[in-house]
C-alpha cells in the first residue's frame, strides 16, 4: 500500500472509520476516498457499484456498520441483520468485481460464542450458542467473514477479517438509546454531576469482565494488518486484558469527578459473563496496543465534553 494508493473507508463518520482516515492522513497516505450516507447508500448494489466503478479504490477498510447496545440490538433485530448484511455484500462484490488490491473487513469480538473459553482464540468461532442480545449483529459479521473467505477460495481476492474487541475514543456514540456500555456510562455520570443527582443506575449486576480498545490502537492495528498480514483466517485486536462493569464505572466515574453512588439495577440484562480476546496472534506478528485505559478514557472525556 503506497502513500499515493487509492484508499477507501466505509463509514468513514463513524467511530472507526474517522479513526482510520486521522491515522491514514498522520502516517502520510493522501489519496483517501469517502462518502457521506447522503453521497452513497451502502445498503443498495446499484450505488454501490456505481461508486467503485467511478473511483476504483485500490484497498478497502471496510468499516461501515449499523452498531448499537443491547437495547439498540433487541429492539430491532431486522435493521441489524439486514442492513448489515447488504452492506458486506455490497462492497465486498464490488471490490472483486473492480478488482481491488486488498479489502480489510471489520467484524467484532461477539462473533465468538457467549460460553467459550476464555481468553478467546479465533478457532472458537462458530464452536457454540451466540450471546442472545446481539446474535443479529453477529450473525451478519460472521456472515462477512465468511465472504471474505468465499471470495478469497473460488476468486482469489485478498480479504482479511479482523475482530476487534469492545472500542472506544473520539467519535463514540453517547445517545442513550443506541450507545455501547462506556460512553452510555460516561454520558449518565457526567449528566449526574452536572444536575447534583445522588445516584446513577448502572445496568445489570456489574460483575460481567470486559476487554476495552482505543479506537486510535484499532486504527493503527488495521494499518499494520493491512500491510503485513494475508491469512483467510481471523485474527483478533484487543488489548489482552479486562476489568468487570463495576470498576469500570467506578473509574469512569473517578475521572468525571462525581461524587454520588453507583445503584446497579439487576433486573436488567449483563450479557456475556467475561469477554477477552487472545491476542497472542497479532502480538507474534509484532503489533501491541499502545495506549493506557485510564489515558485513553480521560481524552475520550475531554473529546465528550467539546463535542457534545
Amino acid at each position: 500500500m503506497k502513500k499515493t494508493s487509492k484508499i477507501y473507508v466505509a463509514g468513514h463518520r463513524g467511530l472507526v472509520g474517522t479513526a482510520i482516515c486521522r491515522n491514514l492522513a498522520t502516517d502520510g497516505f493522501e489519496n483517501i476516498i469517502t462518502a457521506s450516507h447522503s453521497e452513497l447508500d451502502l445498503c443498495s448494489q446499484l450505488a454501490v457499484d456505481d461508486f467503485f466503478a467511478k473511483h476504483q479504490p485500490e484497498y478497502i477498510f471496510l468499516a461501515a456498520a449499523k452498531v448499537g447496545g443491547i437495547m439498540a440490538n433487541s429492539s430491532k433485530p431486522v435493521d441489524f441483520l439486514v442492513d448489515n448484511l447488504r452492506i458486506e455484500l455490497n462492497i465486498i462484490t464490488a471490490a472483486h468485481k473492480y478488482k481491488c488490491k486488498k479489502i480489510l473487513f471489520l467484524g467484532s469480538s461477539c462473533i465468538y460464542p457467549k460460553l467459550t473459553k476464555q481468553p478467546i482464540t479465533e478457532d472458537a468461532l462458530l464452536s457454540g450458542s451466540l450471546e442472545p442480545t446481539n446474535e443479529w449483529y453477529a450473525i451478519a459479521k460472521i456472515a462477512g467473514i465468511k465472504l471474505c473467505q468465499a471470495y478469497r477460495q473460488q476468486f482469489e481476492l485478498n480479504a482479511i477479517s479482523c475482530m476487534p474487541t469492545n472500542l472506544y475514543g473520539p467519535n463514540d456514540n453517547f445517545d442513550l438509546t443506541s450507545s455501547h456500555v462506556l460512553p452510555a456510562l460516561m454520558r449518565k455520570i457526567h449528566e449526574a454531576k452536572i444536575n447534583n443527582k445522588k445516584e446513577v443506575v448502572v445496568w445489570g449486576t456489574g460483575n460481567p469482565l470486559r476487554e476495552f480498545l482505543h479506537v486510535d490502537d484499532l486504527a493503527q492495528a488495521c494499518l499494520f494488518l493491512m500491510k503485513e498480514y494475508n491469512s483467510p483466517e481471523i485474527i483478533n485486536i484487543g488489548t489482552g486484558s479486562d476489568l468487570s462493569i463495576k470498576e469500570l464505572a467506578e473509574l469512569i466515574k473517578n475521572i468525571i469527578g462525581f461524587d454520588g453512588n453507583l445503584v446497579f439495577d439487576t433486573d436488567k440484562p449483563d450479557g456475556t459473563p467475561r469477554k477477552v480476546l487472545d491476542v497472542s496472534k497479532i502480538n507474534n506478528l509484532g503489533w501491541t496496543a499502545k495506549i493506557p485505559f485510564r489515558e485513553g478514557i480521560k481524552s475520550t472525556y475531554k473529546w465528550f465534553l467539546e463535542n457534545n
